[in-house]
């Protein structure tokens, strides 16, 4: 199968109500854990890559890669985004290089700058078959390009949602509902304004609903990382059940970045205390691997939904 869009997994997921994973790809390893996971629970995925993922990478590279993974599983659907396009040219460049879904996060603008940067992507992308997600609202964080202080974070409000599809014509919209960037979410109970996100899905029913800053920060990924010497005290993500329930209360597309950082980093680290003389990178890597293809289909499976969804 050739890449599709997400039009046609959206579809899906929004008349059968479970939710698509997006994983965010850096490099072989993390790619192959992936669609290994995808394959082997026959879902649907959709790999992302942000900006500096393609600087890091190089965008002929991270085709290249994608393109293997289509035509080592032709039965898998997977999409190839664009996440958080800082501007019109980054989205420009990956619509031109084959991306099959891309997004405009505008969100740090106001309201009219953001609907004008946004129309701007949609015209381009959507005369060359390529659906577009945007977003309103602000999540607080950092991951990559976005750092959005906790006190300039917002929530998205539902009539302006209703009013920016209509002025953008999006296809998805991601919204603001109390996730967040980062491995440091929560610092009390974690809490997402599900009464925002009926009201989104109200408005704008037709409209796929997405999910950023949504990584679990799985306890035991980061139990590992810590005891094998990493520093990273306190930190607190967006629990299973509560993403579980998004993906049955209407959103289509849930992303996770810092649970694979976190599966890569355990794996690695455990295996060079384990083996101390070893510095073959297969091993290491391979080790990583295998536990960000663990934590992917976890996710598929308990979280998502989207096992035994292919089309």
């Amino acid at each position: 199968m050739a890449l599709v869009t997400t039009k046609e997994m959206f579809e899906k997921s929004m008349k059968e109500g479970f939710a698509i994973g997006a994983f965010n790809i850096n490099n072989l390893e993390i790619l192959q854990g992936i669609v290994d996971a995808a394959a082997e629970c026959n879902s649907p995925v959709i790999l992302q890559a942000s900006s500096s993922a393609i600087k890091y990478a190089r965008i002929n590279y991270l085709m290249k890669m994608v393109q293997a993974a289509t035509e080592q599983y032709p039965n898998i659907p997977i999409v190839i985004h664009l996440d958080h396009g800082p501007d019109f040219e980054t989205a420009k460049m990956c619509i031109d290089n084959g991306f099959t879904s891309v997004m405009i996060d505008a969100s740090k603008y106001d309201f009219e700058e953001n609907v004008q940067l946004t129309k701007q992507v949609v015209d381009y992308a959507h005369a060359h078959g390529v659906p577009v997600e945007a977003e309103l609202g602000k999540l607080a964080g950092v991951e990559d390009e976005v750092n959005v202080a906790n006190s300039d974070a917002m929530y998205t409000d539902p009539a302006q949602a209703e009013e920016f599809v209509a002025k953008t014509g999006c296809d998805s919209l991601a919204i603001a509902i109390g996730t967040s960037h980062g491995a440091y979410k929560f610092k009390g109970e974690p809490h997402l304004r599900f009464d925002i996100l009926k009201q989104v899905k109200a408005r704008i029913p037709n409209t796929p609903i997405v999910l950023h800053g949504a990584s679990t920060v799985v306890p035991e990924l980061l139990e590992q990382c810590n005891k094998y010497g990493a520093e990273i005290p306190g930190a607190k993500g967006v629990p299973d059940e509560l993403l579980h329930q998004a993906s049955l209360s209407g959103v289509s597309k849930i992303n996770v970045d810092t649970d694979l950082r976190l599966a890569m980093t355990a794996g690695i680290r455990k295996y060079f205390v384990e083996n101390p003389s070893v510095f073959d990178p297969r091993k290491y890597c391979g080790e990583a691997r295998d536990l960000i293809k663990e934590t992917v289909k976890h996710k598929m499976i308990d979280v998502f939904g989207s096992a035994n969804k292919a089309f």
